[in-house]
Formats: C-alpha cells, structure tokens, sequence
C-alpha cells in the first residue's frame, strides 16, 4: 500500500511537516514523487519510520538514527529485537519505580514500614541496568562475570548516605572535569585532582580490591575508543574523555 504525505502522518500520528523535514535532511525519502509534485511513500519507508520512531523514543538524536538506518549491515527483524530488549528493559524499571512510589507513599501514610534502604533500591537498580544495557558485554569481558556481578551487588546494597555520596561525588567530579579540560592542562593539579577524584568515584562501586593503576588506566582506553564510553563524557565537556585519559596516564603512571 501506499500514502501521501499527509495520509502517512495520519496513519503515524508524524505531522506532515515532520515528515516534509525528514525528506529535507535525507532521513526518509519517499518512494517517489508523483507527477502532480505529491510525495507517496510505500512498505519500506512505513517500516522505517518505524524505527525512526523507536530510536526517538531511546533518544537518539537524527543524526545518529540517520547513520544506523543507512548503514550497510542495518536489518530491521535485528532492530526490533533489540528495540524489545530495551523497551522490557525500560518497562521493568518503570514498574519498579512506580512500586517505590507506591511504598512511599503507603509508608507516608502510615499504612506500612519502609527502610531508608527500601527507598532508593529501584534508583540505584535503574543505574545498574542502564549500565548493563549500555555497557555489559565489553565490561563483562573485559574484566569477567564475577567482578560485574561483585561490583552490582555492592552498588545495590548501598545505604542511602553512600548511594547519595556516590551522586554527589560523580557530580562533583564531572563539574571539575569539565573546568579542567577548559584549562587544557592534563598535567596541571586540577587535572589531577580530577584523577584522584575518578578513582574514589571508581572505588565505591568496584568491588573491594579490585583497583589497579594498570585497570584505571585501561579504562580510559575505552573511554577514547569506544564511542558509547566516550559519549558520557563528552556530555560533561566537548574533549573531556581525551582529556581525563591524558591526565590519567601522568596519574597513574602508565603513559608512554
């Protein structure tokens, strides 16, 4: 079957102008343009505005939905069982916030008990599957199945006070980092400070004895080279993961 313009956007709830602006920038072209000038769209393009429409829900922004779309290796039956994955991912969490919600306000009520514990368990299980969804493979190799599950485990048994000390420290850490790289001087002692700073932030979460110079070190790699890593924190500063892996290799004493 195929649409118009403006019975695609109706069938997709896309205003017409959106899917005009996506023709525009090369994000879904129509199949053809009919003589009288009109856009007609058919089966492929309805799927993948489909998928346009799932990564927006993830957040992607068009850009790099344009560059999985269009890559060479890009099949749809693989994208929608990865969309499920996270979709179920997403689902879980959600419903898991909502009981916390629930409990909270149940146990404000007087209506049952709640420990200070009980009240950020589904916060901090929302980071740890976040983190495995993002990052779970390659951490998972890199270092093995039991130190990940190890380090989970420590992460969701943390108190309040060490859940909320491990946010602020990771703010503080980001808000210093970004200031430093702005400085450019991966020697300097702000960049060092920055370097103690991670590995405190590291330290929390990893599990006891864990921590090495040489393992700091080979994770700024992935921090240059893995573009997922990498996007943390270029968020906190344009440069900033090249930077941290500059200053880490005089923190830690494993550059060249």
């Amino acid at each position: 079957m195929e649409y118009s313009v403006s019975k695609l956007a109706r069938l997709s709830g896309v205003s017409a102008r959106t899917l005009r602006y996506y023709d525009e920038i090369g994000l879904l072209k129509p199949k053809r343009v009919n003589s009288s000038g009109y856009r007609i769209y058919g089966a492929r393009e309805v799927d993948l505005l489909q998928q346009i429409l799932f990564y927006r829900e993830m957040d992607l922004s068009l850009d790099e939905i344009k560059q999985i779309i269009y890559a060479a290796d890009f099949d749809v039956a693989s994208a929608l069982e990865e969309h499920l994955l996270q979709l179920s991912r997403k689902k879980a969490r959600l419903e898991a916030l909502i009981d916390t919600v629930s409990d909270s306000l149940q146990a404000l009520k007087g209506e049952k008990m709640m420990t200070d514990q009980e009240k950020f368990e589904a916060f901090k299980k929302e980071m740890i599957d976040e983190n495995e969804a993002k990052y779970g493979a390659e951490i998972r190799e890199k270092y093995g199945e039991k130190t990940i599950n190890q380090s989970n485990e420590k992460f969701g048994n943390m108190t309040e006070s060490q859940f909320q000390e491990f946010q602020a420290l990771g703010e503080t850490l980001n808000g210093k980092l970004a200031v430093a790289t702005a400085e450019g001087n991966p020697k300097g002692a702000l960049a060092q400070e920055v370097c103690a700073l991670h590995q405190e932030w590291l330290t929390i979460a990893w599990p006891k004895g864990h921590y090495s110079s040489e393992k700091h070190f080979n994770l700024s790699l992935m921090y240059v080279h893995d573009e997922r890593f990498k996007d943390y924190y270029e968020k906190v500063a344009p440069g900033a993961a090249e930077f941290l892996h500059e200053a880490l290799k005089i923190y830690t004493g494993m550059g060249e």
